[in-house]
């Protein structure tokens, strides 16, 4: 097979588009497109597909005669309408469940090759800890972040048993950082934080404000653009949590406006729903239906885990 990296990863995006459960496609399929994905994209991995299975048919992958590109095994064009249909006795998976290894760490065993990461590394929910970054407000930053680790391990971790907290990332799109991921199954929170005090405030997508004046939260627009470009199997949304001074969860007030017709686009992504600013009682409840109503919430997705932990500062 001929295809470039690029054409790779621009068949893999149309394919996963079609296949993704989020979108009314059939995980299985997903699954599928993934695995394939994953192969054709690691040079050693394809090299060896290539070798042994590259012309067997029926595969996860193909490649037609003559195509110079790559061809996914996407589901056929009535799939997304027969994935709506409810199969009998084939019950959900449900965010409560046991966790689940994508791929399994038994499947290892004997085939002689490498797991990404140790099984030990992959059950363990929590990943880094607040650490101290430059000179000015360092205190102040990791005391803010610490309690968003405590609300996410108390609140939706213990609720969540897949979910897999990733603190300290280097951020991708520029030369700062991301305080938290939380990943579930096919679902990714970029995670930042702000200290406010009580009282009331509004949110309209692109600008918070309290008593007239604009406050600016955590610039998270552009993260979770490149990591949704980075990851295009996932639904990455991004979430800014308002703690108040007074550790009540439930303050500050944040009323969500919406925009009136004709405004512009900004780093936050208003319109299109890739940042939510909330306070900590909303940040639990939002995070829970987020992560919770994707595909198969159960499951530990071990190469995105892996990637996301190589990005740790």
């Amino acid at each position: 097979m001929t295809a470039t990296a690029k054409e790779i990863k621009v068949a893999y995006r149309k394919a996963a588009r079609l296949a993704h459960p989020d979108h009314g496609g059939d995980p299985a399929a997903f699954r599928r497109v993934t695995l394939a994905y994953e192969t054709l994209i690691d040079t050693k991995r394809r090299a060896d597909y290539d070798r042994s299975y590259g012309a067997t048919p029926g595969g996860a992958y193909s490649s037609p005669a003559g195509d110079e590109g790559a061809h996914f095994d996407a589901p056929a064009a009535g799939s997304r309408a027969s994935a709506n249909v409810r199969r009998p006795n084939t019950p959900r998976n449900t965010a409560a469940d046991a966790p689940v290894y994508v791929p399994p760490f038994e499947q290892f065993g004997g085939g002689g090759a490498v797991p990404l990461i140790p099984a030990d590394v992959a059950r363990q929910q929590i990943h880094g800890v607040p650490r101290k970054r430059g000179i000015f407000g360092a205190e102040a930053r990791i005391q803010r972040e610490m309690r968003t680790v405590q609300l996410i391990s108390r609140q939706i971790l213990t609720a969540i048993p897949a979910a897999r907290l990733i603190n300290g990332l280097q951020s991708p799109a520029d030369n700062s950082h991301i305080d938290h991921a939380l990943l579930a199954g096919y679902r990714l929170a970029i995670i930042g934080s702000m200290l406010l005090p009580p009282g009331a405030y509004a949110w309209n997508g692109s600008t918070l404000t309290h008593g007239g004046r604009s406050v600016a939260p955590p610039q998270l627009g552009h993260v979770v653009r490149r990591m949704q470009d980075i990851f295009p199997e996932l639904n990455v949304t991004g979430w800014v949590v308002v703690h108040s001074t007074d550790g009540n969860l439930h303050q500050p007030v944040i009323d969500r406006h919406r925009r009136t017709a004709g405004g512009h686009g900004s780093a936050y992504g208003e319109g299109s729903g890739l940042v939510e600013v909330v306070n900590a009682a909303g940040l639990v409840r939002g995070l829970k239906q987020f992560l919770g109503s994707g595909p198969a919430p159960n499951t530990v997705n071990v190469p995105v885990l892996a990637r996301l932990l190589r990005g740790m500062h």
